[in-house]
């Protein structure tokens, strides 16, 4: 089974993220509203648990297993890192917290060497 899962790490806004706050998604039903629906408690779930989650409420009838069987997209993929302002902090055990890009608690994990940081995929190519 591949997993997305990371520890200790800063999922980092894209460089070419077109806000420079955390934005609520608007359009519901979206990868991006399901997704921050589902994060709405912060270190309630994993990466691997966001991704079946959100797979299963736009209608995917896969077993975890099943959706497993093959890599996904990890977080640095997701439209909340993209377009929408949002870091990803994953805590030692791999729980999942969004954190807006103008936020004190991003900067302060931006400069705490002890959390790994990568960053969020680009929209387009540099």
């Amino acid at each position: 089974m591949h997993s997305t899962n990371y520890r200790d790490t800063l999922v980092t806004v894209s460089a070419d993220c077109p806000v420079a706050t955390g934005t609520i998604p608007e359009k519901h039903g979206t990868i991006a509203a399901v997704e921050y629906g589902l994060l709405a408690q912060p270190y309630a779930m994993t990466s691997d648990d966001l991704l079946f989650e959100t797979h299963r409420a736009r209608g995917g009838d896969q077993s975890r297993e099943e959706f497993f069987a093959r890599p996904q997209a990890c977080l640095r993929a997701s439209p909340l890192v993209k377009q929408f302002g949002w870091g990803v902090h994953h805590d030692g055990e791999g729980r999942i917290a969004l954190v807006g890009i103008e936020s004190d608690v991003y900067r302060r994990m931006l400069d705490d060497p002890t959390v790994a940081k990568t960053p969020g995929m680009r929209s387009k190519r540099a």
